[in-house]
């Protein structure tokens, strides 16, 4: 995908970050007495070093004990019955990767991007990431067919496919019942939207842009969701946070047209819980 008619701001955008982040690191390293580079590779260490403790701090509820508690968590939001977490992507700004794989990076905005699918809990904590593989490629979705989460949901927007266990929402609302059921899973679903927020606040080298080669990039992003798991379960004060749900978009969503296999499981719970 080329760029647009304001790539050449997006480049002097993207020069400016650089320049900060390259200032930021060299200051650092004036502060301990090391170089930039050696800054670097610190930091390479340490994320390694934090991003090991993932199956520790990121993990989807595994006992029905922990199940209820996720569910109990999400109904108290808008009501919607057996839900494990919350779905979607977001990408992570990279910089440009080597003339020899840089375009598989380049997403439809036309920045080079990581794209990172996760799920949260209803306070906000990740309990599953991975970067560049979408559910259909990923093991969730291998655990979720197997039965592993029982009757457990997740909730996902309208660019996920609706199946058994993934509710998006409805295209075009019409009764009452349907209404009640989009209100719901659009309301419930916004927190990980506040999830990202929060995260990429916390860590503004998520919004800035990652100048690490791709694999320490990985570590980089791993690590931050670590850690932010772990400032949830400190009750570290949340940063100010913009993405809070506007009533208007509970209204109307965009459904992409992708082939839909849970319809039926929508359909019963429409009518049996939201009717």
């Amino acid at each position: 995908m080329a760029y647009d008619s304001s790539s050449s701001n997006d480049s002097s955008s993207s020069s400016d970050e650089d320049f900060i982040i390259d200032v930021l690191q060299a200051v650092l390293g004036d502060h301990i007495c090391v170089h930039k580079s050696t800054v670097c590779r610190i930091v390479k260490k340490v994320s390694r070093c934090i991003a090991t403790l993932k199956p520790q701090y990121i993990q989807m509820p595994r006992t029905e004990l922990e199940r209820e508690s996720v569910y109990e968590g999400f109904n108290q939001l808008r009501q919607f019955p057996n839900v494990i977490g919350a779905i979607d992507c977001t990408h992570i700004k990279i910089q440009s990767p080597n003339s020899n794989i840089g375009e598989r990076f380049r997403n439809r905005k036309g920045y080079f991007s990581i794209n990172v699918q996760a799920v949260c809990k209803s306070n906000l904590q990740f309990t599953n990431i991975v970067a560049r593989y979408h559910i259909d490629n990923s093991l969730l979705r291998a655990q979720f067919e197997n039965h592993e989460f029982g009757d457990a949901l997740l909730l996902g927007d309208g660019g996920y496919a609706c199946r058994n266990y993934l509710m998006t929402p409805l295209a075009n609302p019409i009764t009452e019942a349907e209404k009640r059921y989009q209100k719901a899973q659009i309301g419930t679903r916004n927190v990980i939207e506040r999830t990202f927020g929060v995260w990429k606040r916390r860590f503004p080298v998520l919004s800035v842009g990652i100048r690490t080669q791709i694999p320490t990039t990985l570590l980089t992003i791993i690590a931050t969701a670590v850690l932010h798991n772990i400032l949830i379960k400190a009750n570290d004060p949340l940063p100010i946070d913009d993405t809070l749900l506007n009533e208007n978009l509970l209204r109307q969503v965009p459904v992409y047209p992708v082939q839909q296999t849970g319809n039926i499981v929508r359909r019963t719970l429409i009518e049996t819980v939201f009717n």
